[in-house]
């Protein structure tokens, strides 16, 4: 169950097969079934998650009431709504799996308590911070400064696999476009 999650640790810090064990316990498997909201506007983010199998997308409504997905997360990916649970407000973020789902979750009481009594786990997750703002990074320089058919390729790239779990609905949702328009878009690249 937590090798997914020690190999994904792994890439950042080094933490011996003891401290593991530690650095794991207080994480709870839970499971969600497939468009089960795991967090929803409005409520207060609590958690932290790490996907072990299964797909979510993790949107808002935009202020003409359109979703708009930020991104998506599969195995091996981390959900939570970094905006609420850090400062403490409502979140205006859905979290739901497209899938079944099984995620490994922590508490932020437990992971500031993670923090306190191993401090290899807060240069954990300042890295892992760090990956992740420059990966919105990147996302906000392609939804404002790439074509839909750019923003496309870079989806396939970055989520392999992922075009045949999910709707073309939501892989428009994501790129900002509507549905026909990236059934266009994809119809001229594969005649490409």
């Amino acid at each position: 169950m937590s090798d997914l999650l020690f190999r994904n640790i792994s890439q950042y810090i080094n933490l011996s097969e003891e401290d593991f064990q530690q650095f794991v316990k207080p994480f709870e498997l839970k499971t969600f079934k497939k468009k089960e909201l795991v967090l929803k506007e409005g409520d207060y983010c609590l958690f932290e998650g790490f996907v072990l199998k299964g797909c979510f997308k993790i949107c808002y409504l935009n202020e003409n009431g359109f979703e708009q997905t930020l991104y998506f997360a599969v195995e091996g990916w981390w959900i939570t709504d970094i905006d609420s649970i850090l400062n403490n407000v409502p979140s205006i973020l859905n979290i739901e799996a497209l899938e079944d789902s099984e995620v490994l979750m922590i508490s932020k009481k437990d992971k500031e308590h993670l923090y306190e009594t191993m401090p290899q786990i807060e240069k954990l997750f300042r890295i892992m911070n760090q990956r992740s703002s420059v990966a919105l990074q990147r996302r906000i320089l392609s939804l404002t400064g790439k074509t839909a058919d750019k923003r496309y390729l870079e989806f396939l790239e970055k989520y392999p696999g992922l075009e045949q779990r999910i709707t073309q609905q939501q892989v428009a949702s994501y790129l900002g476009i509507t549905h026909e328009f990236l059934s266009k878009i994809r119809r001229k690249i594969f005649e490409k």
